[in-house]
């Protein structure tokens, strides 16, 4: 089938898609308490999508109170780990069937390639939950190595009632980190999506119950940061909130904590991640592919996206060049296109301010060697082209501030003790890589960069059973592998005299 043919079928497709846009709380589809919505729009179109719930504390407080009410009755908590493993596999399966049907409620939401949502975003959601079904009956709790008068357990218990608030980039990627873990150890979880990429996330609930989720176990609630999210995290019955976003709100996020029960916090925030690329650079073709990737997948909206190049002086103009010509096969394009590459940015509002880091550059003596421009006026939809800066300093906004659009900044150094100090002199610590044909080199750098997750001779490589999160104001607490468990299970100690 030719793309023509393909695209054709998708906007097809999109024409007959039956969207939910309710609530799910306690097992079923509800409107929100006030009846309020907000508008979901095509970022591709610029057109309505649907009119969606808009919950407030009201609707907060129902969820809350189905989640409790599902966690004391111990109808998910108190079943056997085989038994969650089997509900949560069949959970994975539903993902999967109605994969294209999810992927193209992703693109239409949020702008991405339906070949990135049908390749990437819907595997990798049925993957985590799977992965996590499996690790239900394989995690062992622990005896602690005490004299012979006594015996010590050491057990994961749920802690009961979670919230996990997720952001609009990969709606349902990261629905999935915090539902296969959260549900995985028993706890009942409220997901509040993000207000400008909730539908699929509507959608999963619903999947979620088919498969076997008791009533109360799995609810999703969509709404605004301001309303729904605050409430979500100020309620004095929710033990643990989930959070990832930008940092200024993983802040909030922290406020509302304290100011409320002293739930714990886990928060996956906001990255500005260097790539280095050292002289001795094993294969400068790889390196420049790898950083266009970087900075260009998912149109640069992502936490960990490589988006401070920073090139040895040596082979600068070699890297820009290639990466260049990267570029120019990622020009933005209809989403619904199999071809596309490059999408939409998710809103209007998320384009203004990209355009606004763009105009800041030129302002502040940054060279602008591609890019730059608003793209595909005609479609009313929010486009940006790929984007490179070079000669930027280190002291610019757009090497210190988190742009999440397409936009890269190059920067020369050179030394290894430059590259790194130039890498760790921002806020955030969430990815970093560097590029070398020298083991120890490999070593002593990736010990010296500050970031939660490194890659060497490669970025953004991925996998479920290795954790992700950051350092320093990038978050705390991981996502994926099973590291995950900690943070939505408490440690208990029994003590047993035998004496």
């Amino acid at each position: 089938m030719n793309n023509t043919m393909a695209t054709g079928i998708w906007h097809e497709r999109a024409r007959a898609l039956d969207i939910r846009t309710q609530a799910f709380i306690n097992g079923r589809y509800v409107e929100s308490a006030t009846g309020a919505t907000f508008d979901s729009i095509n970022p591709a179109t610029g057109q309505l999508l649907a009119r969606v719930a808009a919950a407030d504390a009201v609707d907060i407080d129902r969820a809350v109170a189905a989640a409790r009410a599902a966690f004391r009755s111990g109808v998910w908590a108190g079943q056997p780990p085989s038994a969650r493993k089997n509900v949560l596999q069949r959970f994975a399966d539903l993902i999967l069937e109605h994969a294209d049907e999810l992927a193209l409620l992703e693109t239409l939401d949020m702008g991405k390639p339906i070949t990135d949502s049908v390749s990437v975003d819907i595997p990798a959601t049925a993957r985590c939950i799977r992965w996590y079904a499996e690790a239900c009956d394989k995690v062992y709790d622990e005896v602690a190595p005490t004299g012979p008068g006594a015996l010590a357990l050491i057990t994961r218990e749920p802690v009961g009632v979670v919230g996990a608030i997720v952001p609009w980039n990969f709606p349902l990627i990261m629905a999935a980190w915090k539902i296969g873990p959260a549900l995985a150890t028993g706890n009942s979880l409220i997901l509040k999506p993000s207000e400008k990429s909730p539908l699929s996330a509507i959608r999963l609930a619903q999947l979620g119950s088919e498969a076997g989720l008791p009533d109360g176990v799995l609810n999703v609630v969509p709404g605004y940061g301001h309303t729904a999210g605050k409430a979500l995290a100020l309620h004095p019955d929710v033990d643990c909130i989930a959070f990832t976003g930008s940092t200024a709100t993983g802040g909030q996020i922290l406020q509302y904590a304290g100011q409320s029960n002293l739930k714990r916090v886990s928060l996956e925030c906001g990255g500005k991640s260097p790539n280095i690329i050292l002289a001795d650079c094993p294969d400068l073709d790889r390196a420049a592919t790898a950083a266009a990737f970087a900075i260009y997948f998912n149109q640069g909206e992502m936490c960990s996206a490589g988006s401070r190049l920073l090139v040895h002086e040596s082979i600068h103009e070699q890297i820009l060049e290639k990466v260049r010509d990267i570029a120019q096969t990622m020009r933005p394009g209809d989403p619904l296109d199999p071809a596309t590459r490059l999408g939409a940015i998710v809103d209007a509002a998320q384009m203004q301010r990209v355009l606004g880091y763009i105009d800041g550059g030129r302002r502040e003596g940054a060279q602008l060697r591609f890019g730059g421009q608003q793209v595909r006026h005609d479609s009313g939809g929010y486009f940006v082209e790929p984007t490179l800066f070079d000669s930027v300093q280190p002291a610019m906004a757009i090497a210190r501030e988190e742009i999440f659009g397409p936009v890269l900044s190059a920067m020369t150094f050179k030394t290894v003790a430059e590259a790194v100090e130039i890498a760790n002199n921002v806020i955030y610590g969430l990815a970093a890589a560097v590029w070398t044909r020298d083991v120890t080199t490999a070593h002593r750098v990736s010990r010296a960069l500050r970031a939660g997750v490194v890659y060497v001779n490669c970025y953004d490589a991925d996998d479920i059973t290795v954790p992700f999160g950051g350092f320093k104001q990038s978050g705390m607490g991981r996502d994926k592998s099973l590291h995950a468990l900690d943070k939505y299970t408490e440690l208990k100690t029994t003590w047993l005299d035998l004496s």
